[in-house]
């Protein structure tokens, strides 16, 4: 006879007894039997709708994710698009202008725009490609090699051929050349161009036959025919001298040389992504310093877009960062730091500067306040804009008190100029004995004449801002590592200044940032006179191969030292 456990057991595990007919059992049996089978009903039911409503979740989730993947796709595929028109629509007008252009064959201004928004889109398109190059790299189909017109046979030829060893390795047998591959290397050589024709004998080994090659070595930009040199040339030129691109295209077709002003496109952008690293450790040189100074100017920024946009600019910014200890005789290179930014916002250098603590010269721009506040950063006043109020105020209406102002703080520089070059504790001493009474009664005497005048005269306007900026330039008496104005930031923005005259105008971000890179190298380079068109042909010779952890052996000053001690064993060995 069945019992009530028996029909649990039967019910929840499954018995491989066999049941009896439930009319044998008894009522209570029956009863339990058919409850626990209804349970067991109601747990199937539940478990298969939580699994249902599981994999309609999973769906759902993966339907809405497909979904947003496909709409990001779509809108860069539309920005892709819009830039390529764009491009494609520029060439088309450009054509035009010069097919149909009537009378004077110079430069129209219009032209000129529509040539450098066409060269700072393709900037952008070659940098964007180079980065999306390695993700497909493996899922594109092979491509057919474009032919490329061969250099000029005026052109100098010089032959370099690399040899992998003087002996095979496996036997330390002789070798007899089975053949050359040569490639050729359009190089720039100050004041005319060559050809390096660099060879790489196969070598066969006349004991055991084994067959030997040199390795390619490293290229500045893989698969290319451009040296070094070249690049560096181009990128100087560019940046350097300011010199657009499509007119150095025009001055390589002068010497039969057919470069594209959009393959030269491809290679800054390539280039500047390259020696970004460098760019990486002048900056955290920079923010090394004591006390660094800052500035910012404004530059143009290409807006994209289509109908009444189309073609028109933004104001951008390019800020800097500089580190000049020379007048205090620290023994630190100098070097300058350039950031570009779509904005003036506040962010931006809060941002630029998260990593620096300690003094930084600067204008009285806001932004810099968030990072005033964290007190990593104390703000050093410049006494060179408070005398440009006054100075400008004098030579406009002749006020006397702009006047003396103007003469009162001149004293101050000439204390500066006997403690120029000076190590920092005798320029505070210097200050201490000579300029702080100069400062003191300056202040006093700019409160005096403030009581005197109404409050919401020209001149007043020019002393409110000398009172509250004299408290914050104060620490210099103290501190011999500060200086007493921004003019090192000042002579840094010069080159942006000059060079916007040429480009007008920032094709797009990707643009602004290749220009700050450049920029950083350049004008380094030329703090520590350092030849910057040299340097850098150097450093992209080696870049390829350097270890990133050792890249501070590729900085400028580094390069100086090399040379020095070149020519010191130069001399060395004539004098011997």
């Amino acid at each position: 006879m069945w019992d009530s456990h028996d029909a649990r057991d039967l019910v929840c595990n499954g018995m491989s007894k066999p049941p009896p007919k439930l009319a044998n059992l008894s009522p209570e049996a029956q009863a339990l039997f058919a409850a626990q089978t209804a349970e067991l009903s109601e747990l199937k039911q539940a478990f298969l709708g939580s699994s249902l409503d599981y994999a309609a979740a999973q769906k759902r989730l993966k339907d809405e994710m497909e979904a947003a993947l496909a709409a990001e796709r779509a809108a860069q595929a539309r920005a892709i698009q819009n830039r390529d028109t764009m491009i494609a629509d520029l060439r088309l007008q450009l054509h035009g202008a010069r097919k149909h252009r009537f009378g004077s064959k110079s430069e129209s201004s219009a032209q000129l725009a529509l040539e450098l928004i066409l060269e700072e889109l393709e900037i952008e398109q070659a940098t964007e490609a180079e980065d999306a190059s390695s993700d497909v790299e493996d899922t594109k189909p092979p491509r057919t090699p474009r032919k490329r017109k061969p250099f000029p046979k005026g052109l100098k030829r010089v032959v370099k051929t690399i040899t992998p060893s003087d002996a095979c390795t496996n036997c330390g047998g002789s070798f007899k050349v089975l053949g050359t591959d040569v490639m050729e290397e359009l190089e720039y050589v100050p004041g005319h161009y060559i050809v390096n024709q660099i060879g790489r004998p196969r070598l066969a080994c006349t004991c055991c036959e084994a067959v030997v090659q040199a390795e390619m070595p490293s290229r500045p930009i893989p698969k290319s025919f451009v040296g070094a040199a070249l690049l560096a040339h181009i990128l100087c030129c560019k940046y350097g001298y300011h010199l657009p691109l499509y007119r150095q295209s025009q001055m390589f077709a002068n010497e039969g040389i057919d470069l594209s002003g959009s393959l030269m496109v491809g290679w800054v952008g390539k280039c500047t992504k390259l020696l970004e690293r460098v760019s990486d450790a002048i900056r955290d040189h920079v923010f090394e310093a004591q006390a660094i100074f800052m500035d910012d100017t404004t530059v143009k920024l290409l807006q994209k877009g289509n109908g009444k946009g189309k073609n028109k600019t933004k104001t951008a910014r390019l800020c800097v960062y500089a580190r000049d200890e020379t007048p205090w005789a620290s023994g630190a290179p100098p070097a300058v730091w350039y950031q570009f930014s779509t904005s003036r916002g506040a962010e931006h250098p809060s941002q630029h500067l998260e990593t620096y603590k300690g003094f930084a010269h600067a204008d009285a721009y806001a932004g810099y306040n968030d990072a005033y506040r964290t007190g990593r950063v104390k703000e050093m006043a410049c006494i060179a804009h408070v005398r440009r109020e006054f100075f400008d105020l004098f030579e406009s209406t002749k006020l006397p008190v702009a006047g003396e102002a103007v003469l009162r703080i001149k004293k101050l520089y000439d204390v500066e100029t006997q403690a120029r070059h000076h190590p920092a504790a005798e320029r505070v001493a210097l200050r201490q004995e000579y300029a702080k009474p100069i400062f003191d009664d300056l202040e006093v005497w700019l409160k005096e004449q403030l009581g005197k005048i109404s409050s919401k005269t020209p001149l007043a306007k020019a002393i409110k801002y000398a009172l509250a900026r004299l408290p914050k330039a104060r620490p210099y008496l103290d501190n011999g590592f500060l200086e007493l104005d921004n003019n090192t930031a000042e002579r840094a923005v010069r080159p942006v200044t000059l060079g916007r005259k040429n480009y007008l105008f920032m094709g797009s971000e990707a643009g602004g940032k290749s220009a700050a890179i450049a920029y950083t190298l350049i004008e380094t380079a030329k703090m520590n006179k350092v030849n910057p068109e040299a340097w850098l042909a150097w450093v992209l010779e080696r870049i390829q191969d350097h270890a990133a952890k050792r890249i501070a052996e590729l900085l400028p000053w580094a390069y100086q030292d090399m040379i020095d001690a070149a020519e010191r064993d130069a001399e060395a060995e004539s004098a011997a």
